[in-house]
């Protein structure tokens, strides 16, 4: 049996009950086949996919808080650390009522191989809680992160693990996490990322994911003798990725004409209002209803449905396996020619293989929405030294990485005989330098 069934027949058996996590791990072998298969025996000798599959370490703990009533509430708090072979472990802490943990073993699985493309010395894991910041007062919020932290600051540090934000951990969620990480340890370090600039945060790490994103697609259009410029764009989502993925392509020339949220979409036929949107979904907090009530060129729809909309790029920004099969032929029925996701793993396998079958550009996230992490580690260089650089300086690198990281992983498809396949590139790129890390520490 070849080296890669064989795990992939012991993670089904093992681990059933985290179908998130098999998932991830299936996309992920199954595209690395060429490389391991040329590399099978020394693979196989130091049990490499044994490892790499298995998480280096895991917390789990109970987070106790109280609401504002009086009221003592329990939520699971979690942290993977993946593997450090190339740095510390470095990933989101995400808070959402469907966090478990499969979901934070996907997430921190293709944490490793983000991070490796970055070029960066940072390893992968990730972290979070089933609790929700939704309707809570900025007191609860409190309240839960100081508990959490309470736990987590033991295993994290500067040059240890690095957590950042990810879907409902903001800079509101991190300062105070911050705060009672240096309560406790009584050391002011570059422990996470996305802090406020006023205590060691990264000008355009908010802006860094979405504007990434299109840097990136921009290069994969250029390189494959297109361009963003005059394109009509679909974007799905409504936080802080789809958000500044249309300020970018916006800017770039392209029209974004629908964003999402968790009870409908808006299209607008003029192109979405930046700054509109931001007012309602960054200060106002409100739904996509008040957008189109304040737009008279947006129309509002309940449920999903984005992607029916005729577009040329679609850029999937919300969560993990929203974009399905028939969701996926409708695009290449309306001629989409790009889909680059935003979000992580956002394109179920189905929908992924369909798509670039019928020949539509396909970008991966761990390749595609890279800039986050890329201006997380940024930060942390910042931190390091004591300084803190311009806008136009993180922006710079971070183009500069996003365009690296696309020519690292269209080199990886043509080496193994794969021209266009982004996915198997940018998991063959990010696989063969943690593996190469792996094999020079010895067994660890």
């Amino acid at each position: 049996m070849a080296y890669v069934d064989e795990i992939l027949e012991y993670l089904e058996r093992k681990d059933y009950y985290e179908p998130e996590f098999v998932q991830a791990v299936s996309e992920v072998l199954n595209s690395l086949r060429p490389v391991i298969d040329a590399n099978e025996k020394k693979y196989r000798q130091v049990a490499l996919l044994e490892r790499i599959i298995e998480p280096e370490r895991i917390l789990r703990f109970r987070v106790p808080w109280i609401d504002d009533k009086g009221q003592v509430h329990v939520n699971r708090g979690y942290r993977v650390q993946f593997n450090s072979a190339i740095g510390p472990y470095k990933g989101g802490l995400r808070l959402h009522p469907s966090v478990n943990l499969g979901i934070i073993k996907f997430l921190g699985f293709e944490q490793i191989f983000k991070n490796s493309l970055t070029g960066l010395p940072i390893g992968g894991g990730k972290g979070g809680s089933d609790f929700d910041p939704k309707g809570k007062s900025d007191r609860e919020i409190m309240m839960f992160c100081q508990s959490f932290m309470t736990e987590l600051c033991k295993v994290i540090g500067a040059d240890t693990d690095v957590p950042a934000g990810d879907i409902g951990t903001g800079a509101r969620e991190i300062g105070y996490m911050f705060g009672q990480y240096k309560r406790i340890c009584g050391t002011y370090e570059g422990v996470l990322t996305g802090k406020g600039l006023s205590f060691g945060g990264s000008l355009a790490r908010t802006e860094a994911t979405g504007y990434g994103l299109l840097y990136f697609t921009e290069e994969m259009l250029k390189c494959n003798d297109s361009t963003i410029e005059g394109k009509t764009v679909c974007v799905s989502g409504s936080g802080n990725v789809a958000i500044y993925a249309v300020e970018k392509a916006q800017m770039l020339g392209a029209k974004v004409v629908t964003v999402s949220d968790s009870t409908g979409w808006v299209y607008d036929k003029d192109g979405i209002d930046v700054a509109l949107l931001k007012d309602i979904k960054e200060n106002r907090r409100e739904r996509l209803t008040a957008y189109a009530e304040a737009r008279p060129s947006a129309q509002y729809h309940a449920g999903r449905g984005v992607w029916q909309i005729k577009c040329d790029v679609a850029l999937p920004c919300a969560t993990q396996n929203e974009l399905t099969i028939d969701d996926a032929k409708l695009l290449v029925e309306n001629g989409c020619i790009a889909v680059a996701e935003g979000a992580n793993m956002p394109t179920t396998l189905e929908a992924t293989k369909y798509l670039q079958e019928h020949g539509v550009m396909f970008a991966p996230g761990k390749a595609a929405n890279a800039g986050g992490v890329a201006t997380s580690a940024l930060e942390m260089s910042q931190n390091s030294e004591r300084v803190s650089w311009t806008f136009e300086k993180v922006d710079a690198k971070l183009k500069d990485i996003m365009i690296n990281i696309y020519h690292n992983i269209d080199n990886a498809a043509k080496k193994y005989g794969l021209d266009g396949d982004y996915v198997a590139g940018a998991n063959i790129a990010g696989f063969e330098k943690v593996a190469d890390a792996m094999m020079a520490q010895g067994i660890v």
